[in-house]
This record gives C-alpha cells, structure tokens and sequence, in this order.
C-alpha cells in the first residue's frame, strides 16, 4: 500500500470513487458525478486543505479529504471525509488512512482529529473500534430548505 498527498489532477478519480462507495447499500445515496466533484473540489481548494489517496498495487483503493482548524483545546485535523472502494472494504484501507490522519496531526502539533459520521452506519463501529470517542453534547441540527 501506498499513500499520496490529493492532487488537483485526482479529483475527478475521487470523485468516481465517491459516487461508487456512497451510492450503494448501506447509504444509497444519489450522488451526481458533477456534484462530487464540485462538492470535492471545494474541499480542495479550502484553506489548510490536506488529503491522502490510498493504493493498494496501483489501484486507487480510498482516499480522505480533510483540513487543520482552530480550536479552543488547540489546532485540529478536522476529517471531511473519508471513503474506501467498495471491494476494499473491511480490509485495513480505512484503518491505513486513519492511521496516516494519525501520523499526520503528530507532525504537525495537531492536538486532536475530530469528525463526523451516521451513528446507524457501519462507519460508526468502525470508528468505535480504532478509539474515537463520542462527543456526547454535541448534536448537528439542519433543516430542509423547500422552496
């Protein structure tokens, strides 16, 4: 395996994988291929941007999308997203990503690394099981704008 920083030259390999992985059982979601990619791209160019692409023998096993932000406890790795191919799936890929954001934040005196995932989505055990911890109070409200 190996990991590359995200390039602008990937983004559209991203965003294919990310139609693949998101628009299938457990999330069945209806991602568009041009809405990935302006959705990713705007990740991209954001300030303190940093992402990783994961390849397993050449092949574009996963990636993560993720920038440093200020916090009142200090700088932080904030993880927008990160997504594995379907047939890479419960193999180590997310684990070895992790595992990078890990050593990433280390380098650069990053305090904490903090997300956001579907508590009903097999992404919550999984990170449940490398030891992230829940944030308790913390609730994420939106309202669905219909015009």
């Amino acid at each position: 395996m190996t990991i590359q920083p995200i390039t602008e030259n990937d983004i559209e390999n991203c965003a294919k994988l990310f139609v693949q992985t998101y628009n299938q059982a457990p999330w069945n979601y209806k991602w568009e291929l041009n809405d990935a990619l302006r959705y990713l791209t705007e990740y991209y160019f954001s300030p303190q941007f940093t992402g990783a692409i994961l390849y397993d023998n050449g092949v574009f096993a996963g990636a993560m999308f993720a920038h440093t932000k200020s916090w009142w406890t200090g700088s932080q790795l904030y993880i927008d997203e990160l997504f594995i191919a379907p047939n890479f799936q419960r193999k180590g890929y997310g684990k070895t990503l992790m595992s990078h954001a890990e050593q990433y934040a280390l380098e650069n005196g990053l305090g904490t690394i903090t997300l956001m995932t579907h508590k009903f989505m097999p992404s919550m055990k999984f990170y449940d099981g490398i030891d992230f911890m829940h944030a308790q109070p913390l609730v994420i409200l939106f309202k669905q704008i219909e015009g």
